[in-house]
């Protein structure tokens, strides 16, 4: 079944990119990497990711979506060897490449493939984005499993292995045809036109939004649980909660989430995140901990399918791999922005202190989203009230 190939490659390779989201920043730590360096160790590869993202998308809409599908999939199963024996920054650096060479070849691709199924288009990315925060929960957890009883060479080992599996995997994906319409032109032709649509732009925004739990978790998230004295099997599951409700949001919301300038969830989900951010340091217990990265998750999945579908809509089916990779450059920029952010928050002031300020940042990004969404479609609006 063409549908449960494509979701089953999805949940395997979720799977491993959550399995590298504990052991990685704690892997530093343990080799003697100040914040500010593991700060920019997440930052600084996604430098590369946000042009690497757009010619994923562009040769997308050329070759189709499996190829870079398969490509995505082989960098995986490249990064447990190599993390095995990274020693020091540069080392890491260079782990940390290939897994954005990944995500950056990944993303553009599986949301492409799947705003084109058969069925309701919300539902069906609300599908894929349950299944791939299962994949990452079960990641997170099996890493901090691994972690704990069998060390680090372990858990890396264990990813290159779920890497080929999600290669083998993959191989079975639909393979989906070219559009000629796309392969006639310049690879990049296509972004100038779409930077001058307003909706783009306001998604980007809301991408990047969507985008800072997860970047937060998958470089300051382990340390804060470290610091307030978790172990690695705990810190494993308390991170999987994001992930938990991601998917209930993805899965509840499908059927409700809209596009347009009257929608209240671009801005309801702004707060929640804003929340789920600041207010995860305040007391150091398991539960309230786990209670605001599920409502974080929950936040981050719905404004994640708002973006999705407000592009799709927004894009015509030859360009849409390539508009859904330039509404990814917020994922992009929150991926920046955010650890280099925190760690110099929490090389001076503390890394409690920098989740409030990021938490702080995120509200203001809120209030900046509930202007763009009437200014986004403006436009539009006037177009359908003339005609």
């Amino acid at each position: 079944m063409p549908h449960l190939r494509f979701f089953l490659s999805s949940f395997g390779w979720n799977l491993g990119l959550g399995m590298t989201w504990l052991p990685i920043p704690l892997y530093a730590h343990a080799q003697g990497l100040s914040n500010a360096e593991i700060g920019l160790l997440f930052a600084v590869p996604v430098i590369a990711q946000a042009p690497l993202n757009l010619v994923g998308g562009a040769y997308t809409d050329r070759i189709g979506g499996q190829r870079i599908l398969l490509y995505s999939c082989l960098a995986l199963a490249l990064t447990g060897p190599w993390f095995i024996f990274a020693t020091g920054f540069w080392m890491l650096l260079v782990g940390q490449l290939v897994l954005v060479v990944a995500r950056a070849a990944f993303w553009p691709a599986n949301w492409s493939m799947a705003s084109e199924l058969p069925g309701v288009r919300g539902v069906q990315l609300g599908r894929l984005n349950a299944v791939t925060n299962v994949g990452q929960i079960v990641g997170t957890f099996l890493s901090g499993v691994i972690l704990a009883y069998a060390g680090f060479t372990a858990t890396f080992a264990a990813l290159g292995a779920v890497g080929v599996a999600t290669l083998v995997a993959a191989l079975n994906t639909p393979v989906g045809a070219p559009r000629p319409q796309a392969a006639k032109r310049n690879l990049l032709a296509g972004y100038r036109p779409m930077l001058r649509q307003r909706i783009i732009l306001y998604a980007v925004m809301c991408a990047y939004l969507s985008a800072l739990p997860f970047s937060l978790v998958t470089s300051f998230y382990p340390l804060l649980l470290d610091q307030f004295g978790h172990g690695e099997t705990l810190s494993g599951v308390l991170i999987s909660l994001r992930a938990i409700g991601s998917i209930a949001a993805s899965l509840l919301a499908a059927r409700f989430v809209r596009s347009g300038p009257d929608t209240p969830w671009p801005v309801i989900c702004g707060v929640a995140v804003a929340l789920g951010v600041a207010l995860s340091p305040t007391v150091n217990h398991a539960v309230p901990i786990g209670a605001w990265l599920l409502l974080m998750g929950a936040g981050s999945a719905a404004m994640t399918l708002y973006f999705q579908i407000t592009i799709s809509e927004a894009s015509r089916p030859e360009e849409r791999a390539s508009a859904l990779a330039l509404g990814g450059l917020g994922w992009s920029l929150s991926h920046l922005s955010t650890p280099l952010l925190m760690g110099q928050l929490a090389d001076r002031y503390g890394l409690v202190t920098g989740f409030y300020v990021v938490g702080g940042l995120a509200g203001a990004t809120a209030l900046l989203i509930a202007w763009m969404r009437h200014w986004a479609f403006a436009k539009r609006t006037d177009e359908v009230r003339r005609a």
